[in-house]
């Protein structure tokens, strides 16, 4: 029998897609595309449907998209092929979200947590606090802005702690180390230096999307809240967000039990010698990036904008809100009781915190 499935994707900085798909016996039996894109000529848009017909649900995206682009190549040897608006990765891209339960950001009843200062350990416990109970069905998806006012690094899950951080400037500036239950790299945080929350939501919101491909866009609303400050950002593979003006910083996930954390820190105004001074920041990873000094790496919001670091947060929390109805929420006594015992246990140990020397 025949399973119906319909699906829509807006492309970033594109059009609409819309799939609307049958699936029997594991394999696409019908197949309707449609949209507000652009497509010529005629008969390239009557080959969309039929070509992904015969796909297996298992196929990957790249396979679809070969599949796509051979029918589209058959039809460019006779007529030049312009799609405007979407690619056919895109196109696959929707199929696969559609064929593996994708769900959009306005699927969901979403919250947002602003719960004001707590110590960084707390505020890393909360990351696998929160992502359990939206594993568990505790809560819905959540979107959490971080506060602190205390000095601290937060370094990747599978980071090397001598490796990171050097000893004596941790010391000389009462630094607390922090590993987190992410991978990725360090981050140097004073407070209000920085800018930072996570995103735990249902996995669904990511299905069908290559793990590069899920951090731009779970944070396409950030970079239109910075476009409203004059912020020209992009997502630069895999997790890093630059500017015209620099990286601005970057993000860091973690996927458990059907449900992802997603975290990202920005920049605001660091101070690069005592940055310098606490992490080490190897020349190969400087190099990597063409640059001839790690001071350089970060560009502070600060100087981009020229605004206060709580009117970008509230420019976020707003767009957040008006994107996809999110609704102010408070942070429960027990979760925080959750979070704090997380801490005792686990985050303030040296047995986590040097897991890795």
């Amino acid at each position: 029998m025949a399973n119906p499935t319909h699906f829509e994707l807006k492309v970033p900085s594109g059009k609409l897609l819309v799939v609307d798909i049958e699936v029997t016996d594991g394999t696409i039996s019908s197949a309707q595309v449609s949209g507000d894109f652009f497509l010529e000529p005629e008969e390239a848009f009557e080959a969309l449907g039929p070509t992904l017909e015969g796909s297996k649900v298992s196929d990957s995206t790249q396979e679809i998209t070969a599949r796509l682009d051979a029918a589209l190549a058959k039809i460019e040897a006779e007529h030049p092929v312009a799609l405007h608006g979407f690619s056919t990765h895109d196109l696959a891209v929707a199929v696969k979200r559609a064929l593996s339960g994708g769900t959009d950001f306005t699927d969901h009843q979403w919250e947002i947590l602003q719960p004001g200062v707590l110590p960084t350990p707390v505020n890393v416990a909360l990351d696998e606090v929160i992502l359990n109970e939206v594993a568990e069905g505790k809560r819905g998806p959540t979107l959490r802005f971080w506060e602190w006012d205390d000095k601290a690094v937060v370094f990747g899950s599978y980071q090397s702690y001598a490796n990171e951080l050097d000893q004596a400037g941790v010391d000389k500036h009462g630094i607390t180390p922090v590993r987190r239950m992410s991978g990725g790299g360090a981050m140097f945080m004073e407070g209000g230096n920085c800018i930072t929350y996570s995103i735990y939501a249902p996995e669904s919101l990511v299905a069908g999307y290559s793990y590069e491909a899920s951090y731009a866009y779970l944070d396409q609303w950030v970079l239109a809240a910075l476009a409203k400050h004059g912020v020209n950002a992009w997502y630069v593979p895999i997790n890093d967000i630059t500017s015209d003006g620099g990286k601005i910083g970057g993000a860091a996930q973690k996927r458990r039990a059907g449900a992802v954390l997603h975290h990202t820190t920005m920049s605001y105004d660091i101070d690069a010698d005592k940055m310098m001074e606490v992490l080490r920041i190897g020349k190969v990873k400087v190099s990597s990036k063409g640059l001839s000094s790690a001071k350089k790496r970060v560009d502070p919001l600060r100087r981009q904008t020229g605004v206060k670091r709580e009117e970008i947060i509230e420019t976020m929390a707003r767009e957040f809100a008006t994107r996809y109805g999110a609704k102010d929420a408070v942070l429960s006594d027990a979760t925080l009781a959750e979070a704090e015992r997380l801490v005792s246990e686990k985050y303030s140990t040296e047995e986590w915190t040097k897991r890795i020397p």
